[in-house]
């Protein structure tokens, strides 16, 4: 790779891709719905715009060689058009801009959601199928977005997808304050019994892979049309993560819990609510946050391992030591 585009350059996955692009020499341009001041800094090139746009993006995809196809909108709640329009169609354009302009590699962030199917899964690879049914409109235009990716892949044009699971790490705008928000306000429950395992992704590993998915197209090719999961390698308690990172933090750990069919049908009376009066701010809980607290979720990174050469290189523990600072730091 010696020239890139990366989409979602200024979030959090997209800005780590693009730092640690650069940081090996790659010319690397960043798209975005924003400006980025902090990128901008890294020596990469900012480009503002919306991938919604056709013609923006298909004058964002010329002369590079490899286009990382970060962007999207995420979350378990919102209208359907938000979702397809930014995840499919904007997906859409990409693929169409990378064959207009004779882009040969594009590597896509996916998301294991698009193979959960509501029941727990332990050690499951990518010969998982998609779920015919879903909970939320992410997982669905994940899926949607994900299969047009792979079957985009051709002599001229090699694509695969990457499906980190939950995201973590200093710069974190997601997921770890959002447990710490709820830990100090005390607005967490456990769901279920406590022991579902799921596997985590520290957001060096993640960029690291990507740049592997990048190496790998633009030479050998054999994760060509291939999605990969991507994780520590090793699943943790969910919980007991959980309140290992609030015992460090100096909040106090989840004690009390609730049932999962409690946690899940409430999900299913709040969801009816807020459609019915057609609120947009997120319900407390939701039939798919239940699955995802109560039951376990990982996956195996043997295929990763293989075809990409993917190995963890920040360990979960240095992770949580790093990741500590920064929020100390906050």
């Amino acid at each position: 790779m010696k020239k890139i585009l990366v989409t979602g350059g200024g979030g959090f996955v997209g800005k780590s891709v693009a730092k640690m692009a650069a940081a090996r020499g790659i010319e690397t341009t960043v798209i975005g719905r924003n400006s980025y001041p902090e990128v901008e800094k890294l020596g990469i090139r900012c480009v503002q715009g919306d991938i919604r746009d056709a013609s923006f993006v298909k004058n964002a995809c010329r002369d590079v060689d490899t286009v990382f196809h970060v962007a999207a909108i995420a979350g378990i709640w919102g209208p359907w058009q938000d979702y397809y329009s930014i995840n499919v169609l904007g997906t859409e354009n990409i693929i169409n801009s990378c064959r207009e302009n004779k882009v040969p590699n594009l590597v896509y962030t996916s998301t294991p959601s698009v193979v959960f199917n509501r029941e727990s899964i332990k050690n499951g690879d990518e010969s998982l199928p998609y779920p015919e049914t879903f909970l939320c409109n992410y997982a669905r235009s994940k899926v949607m977005a994900e299969k047009m990716i792979l079957a985009a892949n051709s002599s001229a044009l090699s694509t695969c997808a990457l499906r980190p699971h939950l995201i973590w790490g200093p710069g974190d705008p997601h997921l770890v304050p959002r447990l710490l928000e709820k830990g100090r306000r005390k607005q967490l429950r456990v769901v279920g019994n406590g022991n579902n395992l799921v596997d985590i992704s520290y957001i060096e590993n993640v960029a690291h892979a990507h740049l592997l998915a990048g190496d790998n197209l633009s030479g050998p090719a054999t994760a060509a049309g291939k999605p990969y999961f991507i994780s520590q390698g090793q699943p943790v308690n969910l919980w007991d993560w959980i309140n290992d990172l609030y015992l460090k933090t100096g909040i106090e750990p989840v004690t009390k819990s609730v049932p999962f069919t409690l946690a899940y049908y409430g999900g299913a009376i709040l969801e009816t609510m807020y459609t019915v009066i057609g609120k947009r701010q997120e319900p407390k809980m939701t039939r798919f946050l239940a699955e995802q607290l109560a039951k376990s979720h990982y996956f195996s990174i043997a295929n990763i391992e293989r075809d990409l050469g993917y190995r963890p290189v920040i360990s979960t523990e240095e992770g949580m030591e790093i990741l500590l600072k920064w929020i100390k730091n906050l």
